[in-house]
């Protein structure tokens, strides 16, 4: 039983950000739940990506897991509490708009991973455009274990991974180390622990230093042509590749180039 002190402290926040040096950090707070995707934590979540994606102070987002784990998934327990249709349509669709954003949104967005990310958790990893992990995360689609099939995880991972890749994971519902992930592309890079932060940093400070008209014109044209047919994308590229040269942006960091100095970027 909680103590009447603790019965009035105010309830944490189910999700914490800080912004610092052009990168928004945003971390799934239910460590006690293993960060389990609750419709709560996914309306925060939706609603900060939101928030990001006209902030021009915001050049890159990590999104991480308070705790031993970063998602174990959807919150099977809610999902019990509520059983019919109604509520799980709205929880798969709340889930489903919250991946789609991350791809949609016109900024990086990196996954620092700890521990485990499973079910969903996997696929909030995959959905991100970079993944960095310590060496003793691991990942796994598990829902065949429960008699829940990981149909919706699958759309993201079976894009990151070969097939035969994704349906092992899907059929088997094994955990897969992060050595491993990084072989099948799922994530970037495994580093030891207590270099996970800085490993992260890293990569977001790179990115940080680009132009950030330069990224979101890439980012967009990645995850379009990589649906298209092999003409189509080409042709789809061609034109993404004029209009990226007619920007003031591409302009200025060839003649940074050539000048031998720092290109000054001004997402023009």
């Amino acid at each position: 039983m909680p103590t009447s002190t603790q019965a009035h402290l105010p309830a944490e926040p189910l999700l914490l950000r800080e912004d610092s040096d052009g990168v928004a950090r945003l971390t799934l707070n239910r460590p006690h739940q293993y960060n389990a995707l609750s419709l709560d934590l996914m309306a925060a979540v939706q609603g900060e990506l939101d928030a990001i994606s006209d902030d021009p102070g915001v050049k890159v987002v990590v999104i991480a897991g308070a705790g031993a784990g970063f998602c174990a998934g959807h919150d099977l327990k809610e999902l019990r509490a509520n059983p019919h249709r109604t509520f799980y349509e709205k929880t798969f669709a709340a889930c489903s708009r919250m991946m789609q954003s991350i791809v949609t949104l016109p900024k990086p967005v990196i996954a620092r991973v700890r521990g485990i990310a499973t079910a969903a958790g996997c696929q909030l990893v995959a959905t991100c455009d970079l993944a960095v992990a310590e060496t003793e995360a691991r990942f796994a689609t598990p829902g065949v274990n429960i008699g829940l099939f990981c149909s919706t995880p699958m759309v993201a991972l079976s894009r990151n991974v070969g097939r035969k890749a994704a349906m092992e994971m899907l059929l088997l519902g094994e955990m897969v180390p992060a050595a491993r992930a990084v072989e099948l592309g799922l994530i970037n890079r495994a580093v030891p622990g207590d270099e996970l932060d800085d490993a992260v940093a890293d990569m977001a400070a790179k990115i940080v230093a680009r132009s950030p008209l330069t990224l979101a014109i890439g980012k967009e044209a990645f995850y379009r042509q990589v649906e298209l047919e092999l003409g189509e994308a080409y042709d789809f590229a061609n034109e993404t590749m004029t209009r990226n040269m007619l920007a003031r942006d591409a302009a200025e960091g060839i003649d940074a180039f050539i000048e031998k100095r720092k290109p000054v970027w001004r997402s023009e």
